[in-house]
């Protein structure tokens, strides 16, 4: 352990580095991530890091569709649910049986199980690196809620089929009507028990006597606690992780303070970050092991990159066909909630950035290294091929589509009609005014009239209806800091209120209660 300390040390050092130089080079870090990876295998005197296969889930998953969960807007979930289920359910089982096929069809010794193995490791688009491609482009909201609901659920169905791939690799057949039983139950069994348990843990927070720091561990253990739970009842803990997570998400401001939420937001983000990290480097440092397997196994270095690549063509092939699938479907038996287009031409170009966001990155890694060395008493054939296939995957669609994507955003502006929506700033004006009016009337209807404190009240008064600060804060006492903190409550109960409209973007509400949070962090020093 002493001695692979200072490599994890470097490890963390060289992802933090990379990721400054991404926003250097305004590229998506998990870009640059992979390819170090990469040259991380080429170093000779590095040792192997063997991670046991049975806990690479239990350590990696659970929190990363946690803060994966937290980012999402429920809401923008529950409007294009029908597009995000086709795309998370649908969609994957399509492109783990077109790679189950082709594998099968031309990698010598995949059988149709170790097809759907490798189908069901590869199918899942990353969340994380969507996301930070998406931080230098802009594309509409209907399409990002979209890849970030689909994100979200495509895990849980990807590693169901990972699941039952396995049970028919190692057993050798496949018993439908077990598996279609066994299924509805992982389905079921996982929702209800991240529900259930979701709810137990906001309650936890609001009866127990916690502070900042104890709420931030809580929050760092339950989604490893959702996790076993439900492996422990044969379900599935990535679906229980993602319906609690969902859960306590959408009830944040009533069991969490503003300490908790304006802390807790950096502690997650530095730790999924070096958790996507560490993944990536990971399999660096075991690639020469995995091409020392491929040669004993008789397979060529040149042969496994022509099989990574013909997935990947694969991949991207199915993925496009279906957004053309679902956008066809969805034109013939639900035209209402098909995403706008202002053309033909705009509606044609929509589902080819859907289909060319397919980026894969740490689920399936974290999928296949999860894959045992034997299972009951039969070696996993194929092991190291699987491994090798994934991380070209992973390399060539970061690299193509990741560094393509933006440009045929921008360079194309084959979506600039459909991102003419009612600009951003405008509508953070109009969120803001309505805010302020607010509050105004509230203090006007309720504190007008109390006589003690008088120069309090007047700078509160003047304080919203000109939002000017005042130059000082000797004013600020007791009392006057308790209402300026009834007024925050005042107003994120206004935005809680209007984040229910359909029309309201969730994105601008949460960076006002976020505001809301640090101002609320400021009283409480003052």
């Amino acid at each position: 352990m002493h001695n692979l300390f200072p490599l994890f040390i470097a490890m963390i050092t060289a992802i933090v580095l990379l990721e400054m130089l991404a926003t250097k080079l305004r590229v998506a870090y998990p870009i640059l991530l992979v390819l170090a990876g990469l040259i991380v295998s080429f170093i000779p005197t590095l040792p192997v890091v063997r991670i046991d296969p049975d806990v690479i889930f239990l350590i990696f998953l659970p929190p990363l569709l946690c803060e994966a969960a937290w980012s999402i807007s429920y809401k923008e979930m529950k409007k294009w649910w029908r597009i995000i289920g086709s795309f998370a359910f649908l969609v994957v089982f399509f492109t783990a049986l077109s790679v189950a096929v082709v594998a099968n069809h031309y990698i010598p010794g995949f059988t149709l199980a170790m097809g759907f193995l490798l189908g069901g490791i590869v199918s899942p688009p990353d969340a994380v690196s969507t996301g930070a491609i998406m931080k230098f482009v802009k594309v509409p909201k209907s399409t990002s809620a979209i890849l970030e609901g689909e994100s979200l659920l495509n895990d849980a169905s990807s590693l169901i089929i990972v699941r039952f791939a396995l049970i028919a690799v190692g057993m050798g057949q496949f018993v439908w009507q077990e598996a279609a039983v066994s299924f509805i139950w992982m389905l079921v069994g996982g929702v209800g028990i991240g529900v259930l348990l979701g709810w137990f843990f906001i309650q936890a927070h609001k009866r127990l006597p916690t502070d900042a720091p104890s709420d931030i561990a809580l929050t760092l253990i339950e989604p490893y606690f959702m996790y076993w739970i439900a492996e422990q009842f044969h379900s599935s803990g990535v679906l229980a992780v993602v319906a609690g997570s969902l859960l306590m998400s959408n009830q944040r401001l009533k069991f969490l303070n503003s300490t908790s939420r304006v802390r807790g937001l950096s502690v997650w983000e530095s730790f999924v970050f070096i958790l996507n990290g560490i993944v990536f480097f990971i399999i660096g440092l075991d690639l020469p092991e995995i091409v020392a397997g491929l040669r004993a196994n008789g397979t060529s270095l040149r042969e496994a990159i022509s099989y990574g690549l013909l997935v990947t063509a694969v991949l991207i092939l199915a993925r496009v066909i279906s957004a053309y699938a679902a956008m066809i479907a969805t034109l013939i038996f639900r035209p209402s909630v098909a995403p706008r287009a202002r053309s033909p031409r705009q509606r044609f170009f929509m589902p080819l950035l859907l289909g060319w966001t397919g980026m894969r990155g740490v689920v399936s890694l974290a999928a296949a290294l999860s894959i045992p060395l034997v299972m009951n008493g039969t070696v996993i054939p194929q092991r190291h091929l699987i491994l090798f296939i994934t991380f070209v995957v992973i390399l060539s669609t970061l690299l193509v589509q990741g560094l393509t994507l933006p440009y045929l955003i921008k360079r194309t502006k084959l979506f600039d009609a459909v991102l003419a929506e009612t600009p951003e700033e405008v509508a953070k004006q109009q969120m803001k005014q309505g805010l302020k009016q607010h509050v105004y009337q509230f203090l006007r209807d309720k504190y007008e009239k109390e006589e003690h404190n008088r120069e309090a009240m007047e700078r509160i008064l003047k304080h919203w209806e000109e939002k000017v600060n005042a130059a000082d804060d000797s004013w600020m006492n007791e009392r006057t800091k308790v209402i300026f903190i009834e007024l925050l409550d005042v107003q994120r109960e206004y935005l809680e209120k209007l984040n229910s409209e359909s029309t309201i973007d969730e994105d601008i509400v949460r960076a006002q209660l976020y505001q809301i949070d640090l101002e609320e962090e400021r009283l409480r020093m003052i």
